[in-house]
């Protein structure tokens, strides 16, 4: 027998969608001056060529990784320092947003304007902080206390204190609120009823993020070194403007090692607190 092929009925509406991608993305492509081709260009093929090569290859000279040692530890110290700071400020900020620890919703469910009022004032400062990155504040503040890992940590502490408390809010709105209200009922102040009620129920979810924000720190400390705000980066960009590709190649095997270990560090955290 000789089967009888139909032809797809959707093929018209899959041959348009196409067709309008393509339209749409074409003016895309040129407005960005995407040109591919000039990866084929001899000289960049030839420069690519020599810097592979030597990439393949990691410096591990003496006084190179003494180096690369005391840069990674400034970079884990940028990072540190400026999660720290934000959370002076997301801490706090987290508490005034999150609408479960508010005295003046109890009894009858509704917040005093005064209070709603802060709240979305500070809303809107934190959405402030978070929509810029930790770059353009480096930018900024390497240009105020100049260059070193001082403009880092202040970027950091900026934009994760924005991050942190929006997400830490979140979370904690999400959690089971029978401790939170029954304590914040019976006359127990907002920190108490956030370390007794809203935080063991939490505490598991709350590490893991602030683990992985530092986590993000650590990569985003890397970044701004470009721009002179120290650490790892900077000297990595220094290579790169050499096209020393093994000293490149040394310090990205050292920026997995230090994610690696903060993915460890979340696991042992959670761990103990499960």
């Amino acid at each position: 027998m000789t089967a009888v092929l139909h032809p797809d009925p959707a093929w018209r509406g899959r041959v348009t969608a196409t067709f309008v991608c393509l339209l749409l993305l074409w003016p895309m492509l040129t407005a960005s001056e995407f040109k591919p081709w000039i990866l084929f260009d001899p000289q960049s093929l030839a420069a690519a060529g020599h810097f592979l090569s030597d990439f393949l290859h990691p410096a591990h000279g003496s006084e190179f990784l003494a180096l690369v040692l005391r840069e990674t530890w400034q970079t884990v110290a940028i990072a540190t320092a400026g999660l720290s700071l934000a959370l002076l400020g997301a801490v706090p900020a987290t508490m005034v947003i999150t609408e479960r620890l508010s005295i003046s919703r109890l009894g009858t469910g509704r917040m005093r304007p005064g209070a709603r009022l802060l709240r979305q004032l500070l809303r809107w400062l934190l959405v402030l902080l978070r929509s810029v990155p930790e770059l353009v504040w480096a930018l900024l503040f390497v240009r105020i206390v100049g260059l070193g890992p001082t403009a880092g940590v202040l970027a950091i502490a900026l934009t994760y204190c924005g991050m942190l408390a929006k997400v830490h809010a979140e979370i904690l709105e999400s959690s089971d609120a029978h401790a939170t209200d029954v304590l914040l009922a019976n006359g127990s102040g907002r920190l108490p009823a956030l370390l007794y009620g809203a935080l063991p129920a939490s505490s598991a979810e709350l590490v893991s993020y602030t683990v992985y924000r530092w986590e993000c720190a650590i990569r985003g400390s890397a970044v701004m070194g470009f721009v002179g705000a120290g650490g790892l980066g900077q000297r990595m960009e220094e290579s790169t403007k050499m096209m020393a590709g093994g000293e490149v190649s040394t310090m990205l095997i050292m920026f997995v090692l230090l994610v690696a270990l903060a993915d460890l560090v979340s696991k042992l955290l959670r761990r103990r607190l499960a």
